[in-house]
């Protein structure tokens, strides 16, 4: 029944799509390139949300997060071609555009920066080029978390593929805590909110960022559960 503004209370809430990119498998749980599943778990995880869903284009949590109803995707068709599950989600939902928020590694941006914005092209990374072909769109916000620089004499694609070395891993838990923070940002105040607090160095966004409330459950590496497992090879 659609909402009568005559017949008084609020609208509905709109739902959103929170897409944390990355390659199913066990096989590729931690690697820089999963970012974007870390912190789809951290924020299941974060906020105790137990509805579950297997499907094959991708794994899904549905619940609430600052009052806001939120499908959390994890896609299964692999980097290159995350688009699929997105696309899918978004029209079978009717969720617009600016209301899917991609999450993604970012090279460009040095390990333990994160950034969100409005939209943009997809510089260079193959799961946002997937989205914004399936979505036919390049409006879509995104939020990016660096693990660049990229070394010296090593392929990109090989980098991105490698597990985080053990001295990163602080600021990689650190950085997903603080991604975690920026999509609950998003939901409850919108992607300019979001890029007012986090768009700056981590020193002065902890000085903004209010408590998140309970941690128990709070982002870390965890490690991918079986049935975000896919046979067959990655797409970088």
């Amino acid at each position: 029944m659609a909402w009568n503004s005559s017949a008084g209370g609020a609208p509905p809430a709109v739902l959103s799509i929170v897409a944390g990119l990355g390659n199913p498998g066990e096989q590729y749980a931690e690697t820089r390139h999963n970012l974007g599943f870390m912190v789809v778990r951290g924020l299941v995880a974060r906020h105790g949300i137990k509805d579950r869903k297997g499907h094959p284009l991708a794994l899904l949590n549905h619940g609430l997060v600052e009052g806001q109803p939120v499908l959390f995707a994890r896609p299964r068709t692999y980097m290159n071609l995350s688009g699929r599950a997105v696309g899918w989600l978004a029209q079978s939902r009717q969720v617009p555009p600016g209301r899917i928020l991609a999450v993604v590694d970012e090279l460009a941006l040095p390990l333990g920066q994160i950034r969100i914005r409005p939209g943009g092209s997809a510089g260079g990374h193959n799961g946002l080029k997937s989205l914004i072909e399936e979505l036919a769109t390049s409006d879509f916000p995104r939020l990016r978390l660096g693990i660049g620089p990229l070394p010296e004499g090593v392929e990109a694609a090989d980098f991105v593929l490698d597990r985080f070395r053990p001295e990163e891993l602080e600021a990689v838990t650190g950085m997903v805590e603080r991604a975690c923070d920026c999509v609950e940002t998003w939901l409850a105040g919108g992607v300019q909110q979001a890029m007012n607090v986090f768009n700056q160095s981590p020193r002065k966004e902890e000085a903004r960022v209010e408590s998140p409330g309970p941690t128990a459950g709070s982002a870390t590496l965890p490690v991918v559960s079986t049935d975000e497992e896919t046979p067959g090879p990655p797409d970088r």
